[in-house]
């Protein structure tokens, strides 16, 4: 028997609170039916999705893969009932957003393409910043929405979030690594290594920390606001990196590989989202733009 629509909603959720007790608050049912869907869609699919804790639930590698694939069929399903909707007027207008680098490259196309094709109307500008300055532009009304990476130091009493997606970090390797074909890795087995760290969003001061947290010295061997510089300088051997699962592809624009490893222990994830200003009603073409990303997570 095959997955339905409604398991996907259910397993995103999880993915998304990293808890089934907090996902089945948010969907105002029963944590054993959160449970129920999981354990189907694992078995269903002959992969773990998610592993155990004290803290709750970590999404596994193959569990992030699914995600990506779960996150589009639900998005889809939206935009098809959307279409049949018909509007009683075009929205018109203007459409300020913010968005910071990670999201610019990864995330932002898709959604400014499903905005268009429903609102050819509106006049839509964006800009790319760091999350300080993004959120300074939120609070003081220049900017409709935001969608960013979600920082500890988000001023959440000012302004309203809302996740998309949960990204756990990874360790990225050259495929002449030692470690390349070790099954298990542990942070003592890297703890020697250089690091290439990303300068946006603040990837690379989160991989010093958590690498830091976790006891080892980390030597930061370049700091570069390029990813696809980190690739490069990964596979040719000049350092490790850690970064979220989200930015991982498996070639360097030379064409060199590289290996993407979990490493024992759990690592964090980080938290990408849509944030807007609380207390001011949205803008129609806001408001629209805030309804068709969220459509990523329903039914």
């Amino acid at each position: 028997m095959a997955f339905t629509l409604r398991q996907l909603h259910y397993f995103v959720a999880v993915a998304e609170y990293g808890s089934v007790s907090r996902a089945s608050q948010s969907l105002a049912i029963s944590q054993s039916s959160v449970t129920e869907a999981i354990k189907f869609l694992e078995e269903d699919l002959g992969v773990k999705l998610f592993t155990r804790h004290s803290r709750g639930l970590s999404i596994t590698h193959k569990g992030h893969q699914f995600l990506r694939h779960a996150t589009t069929i639900l998005s889809g399903v939206s935009e098809a009932r959307r279409s049949l909707e018909t509007k009683e007027q075009e929205i018109q207008g203007n459409l300020q957003l913010g968005v910071t680098s990670l999201m610019a490259g990864y995330v932002m196309s898709d959604l400014l393409a499903r905005f268009r094709r429903a609102n050819p109307e509106v006049d839509v500008s964006a800009i790319e910043d760091n999350g300080e300055y993004l959120q300074h532009l939120l609070i003081g009304g220049e900017l409709d929405v935001a969608v960013m990476v979600i920082s500890d130091q988000l001023d959440k009493l000012a302004l309203h979030v809302e996740i998309l997606d949960v990204s756990p970090y990874r360790l990225w390797l050259p495929i002449s690594h030692r470690l390349a074909k070790k099954d298990s890795i542990s942070i003592e087995d890297v703890s020697e290594d250089s690091l290439i760290a990303l300068d946006i969003d603040e990837m690379g001061e989160n991989a010093v920390r958590f690498l830091s947290a976790m006891g080892a010295r980390p030597k930061v061997a370049f700091r570069t606001r390029s990813v696809e510089a980190v690739r490069s300088l990964v596979a040719t051997g000049a350092g490790i990196a850690l970064l979220p699962d989200l930015v991982y592809r498996p070639w360097s624009l030379e064409g060199d590989r590289i290996e993407s490893r979990d490493i024992s222990g759990a690592l964090p994830s980080v938290q990408l989202g849509l944030v807007w200003r609380k207390g001011s009603p949205l803008s129609p073409a806001a408001k629209d733009f805030v309804e068709i990303v969220q459509g990523i997570h329903s039914t």
